[in-house]
């Protein structure tokens, strides 16, 4: 479970990113974080793999806090943790098999079992004859899908998706969502945020929407 209890996030003396946040997701949850730009979505994520930490209140993921994590514990927290950045942030000198590559060196996955590791996973997402392809070379929802690729090659339990249909045309987009619903549904957590109001709506999932720092409506799959 990841938990929220009171958190409240204070950039300089002023800006006011999150306030007051008492929020609950279960393991194996999909959870839409909603709002418009400036809400406050990314920095919940950000505060959820630990790049920032809270100004008041704690955070804890399976009743580990992590404001007391040391730096060992942090690069494990995050090995357990995939996230899907809105602009991709591939590597565009190297290719798509060398960016899987290189997250998967990053967290001293085995040398000999880092081929099938990545022939696995961009076969689940149909992408099986990019590999040798460079960024630049792919479309805006081929790079989203890499990105997912790269966020679950470590087989992670939580993935944390950041406007991930941004930037992509809406029939890739309709396909980067509903292979987040899928690895939720095989017991991944997924937290999406984005500022669309009809995916939520559409897809009946658990909607936390965001507004000014705060939460103005939790509202249940359903």
């Amino acid at each position: 479970m990841i938990s929220f209890q009171n958190v409240s996030k204070v950039y300089g003396n002023s800006w006011v990113a999150l306030k007051d946040i008492n929020l609950q997701i279960n393991q194996g949850e999909f959870v839409f974080i909603q709002g418009p730009t400036g809400a406050g979505k990314t920095t919940l994520l950000k505060l959820i793999y630990r790049e920032e930490l809270p100004t008041q209140g704690e955070i804890t993921i399976s009743e580990r806090n992590l404001k007391t994590l040391s730096q060992k514990e942090i690069a494990n927290l995050r090995r357990h943790i995939g996230i899907v950045f809105q602009d991709f942030k591939l590597l565009s000198d190297r290719t798509v098999y060398e960016n899987l590559e290189f997250a998967l060196a990053a967290i001293n996955f085995p040398w000999s079992k880092m081929e099938s590791a990545i022939i696995e996973t961009v076969s689940r997402l149909g992408i099986l004859n990019k590999l040798e392809n460079y960024p630049h070379q792919l479309s805006g929802g081929e790079q989203q899908k890499v990105a997912i690729a790269r966020a679950l090659i470590k087989n992670p339990e939580i993935i944390l998706a950041d406007e991930p249909t941004g930037n992509i045309d809406p029939d890739s987009a309709e396909e980067i969502i509903k292979i987040l619903i899928s690895l939720s549904n095989q017991g991944k957590t997924v937290i999406m945020a984005t500022h669309n109001i009809e995916w939520p709506k559409a897809l009946k999932k658990r909607t936390v929407k965001l507004l000014a720092g705060k939460i103005v409506e939790d509202r249940p799959a359903g």
